[in-house]
């Protein structure tokens, strides 16, 4: 898995850029704020790497924060890599967690392909997650993004596993994950 690069830029458009990288060049889509932060000719980039049956395609960010969005809204069924980049574009992870904290349905049927329905579950599905975008480098390292996503596969809720992180002191997975099951039993 593909979770980074730093190369040179051989091509660029707003939605996407060739990256040269020890002889081999790759094709990354890019959000238009990472676009507007490119402007050197050496880059390193935050990757995504989706794979499916018929393609395996490069999703780069220049923030640890936007990509922790973009991954975040695929997640949500119904959202898929293109929708999820174009509110990466439309929106700052900062921005989007306002918009997530004051239920701005309106603000979210601004992106374009994200209608009502999508812009309903996206604020449902989501609730919560403001916070992990918000705290900054709290949030934003392995340890406690894995920690997050252990504690979802046991079926926890969302909002209520970053209550529990929030009150959390460890710094590797294995300490956040006790610690934040000693806090959720409380709930």
């Amino acid at each position: 898995m593909i979770v980074g690069l730093i190369g040179n830029i051989d091509h660029k458009e707003p939605t996407l850029l060739h990256l040269e990288t020890h002889g081999i060049i790759y094709e990354v889509f890019i959000s238009l704020h990472t676009y507007s932060t490119l402007n050197t000719q050496s880059v390193k980039l935050h990757i995504s790497h989706i794979i499916r049956e018929d393609a395996q395609q490069l999703y780069g960010f220049a923030q640890k924060s936007e990509k922790t969005l973009f991954e975040g809204m695929l997640k949500i069924n119904g959202i898929g890599p293109k929708a999820a980049l174009a509110i990466c574009s439309t929106f700052t992870p900062e921005q989007f967690a306002g918009i997530i904290s004051s239920k701005d349905v309106n603000a979210l049927k601004k992106v374009p392909g994200i209608g009502p329905k999508s812009a309903a579950r996206i604020m449902v599905e989501l609730a919560g997650f403001d916070a992990i975008l918000l705290q900054g480098d709290v949030y934003t390292t392995s340890a406690s993004t894995e920690a997050l996503m252990a504690l979802e596969t046991l079926g926890f809720k969302k909002e209520q596993i970053v209550q529990a992180l929030s009150k959390c002191t460890g710094t590797d997975t294995s300490t956040l994950v006790k610690e934040a099951l000693k806090q959720l039993q409380k709930f």
